[in-house]
């Protein structure tokens, strides 16, 4: 994806646009299309995951798969970018609190 997607996507105005150079790749059109299948399901039986949050949970998916090898200094990146995201889900939790929206608090990133 590097130099040239990140170029253009440095450039993309609307989600449309980034979703035309993220369909190029294997891994990320995966994503979109789970994403679309959730926005295309109108909240019946669908699990009401946005783009940013599908990409959140193949962060935490990679990092906690890290730890799966040993003898690489891998872990401690991967272990800090989870205890970010633990650090997101409580911040999400907390604003879901104190909005009254308690049925929107269970729509965090789960990490384990």
């Amino acid at each position: 994806m590097y130099p040239e997607a990140q170029t253009r996507l440095a450039r993309a105005d609307d989600m449309d646009q980034v979703k035309a150079i993220l369909e190029q790749y294997g891994d990320y059109k995966r994503m979109i299309l789970s994403a679309n299948m959730n926005a295309a399901s109108d909240g019946t039986g669908g699990s009401d995951m946005s783009l940013e949050d599908i990409f959140f949970a193949n962060e935490v998916q990679l990092n906690k798969d890290s730890f799966e090898q040993q003898f690489h200094f891998g872990v401690f990146y991967s272990w800090l970018r989870l205890k970010e995201q633990e650090i997101r889900n409580i911040v999400w939790i907390a604003e879901c609190i104190s909005q009254q929206q308690k049925d929107k608090v269970n729509k965090y990133t789960p990490i384990y």
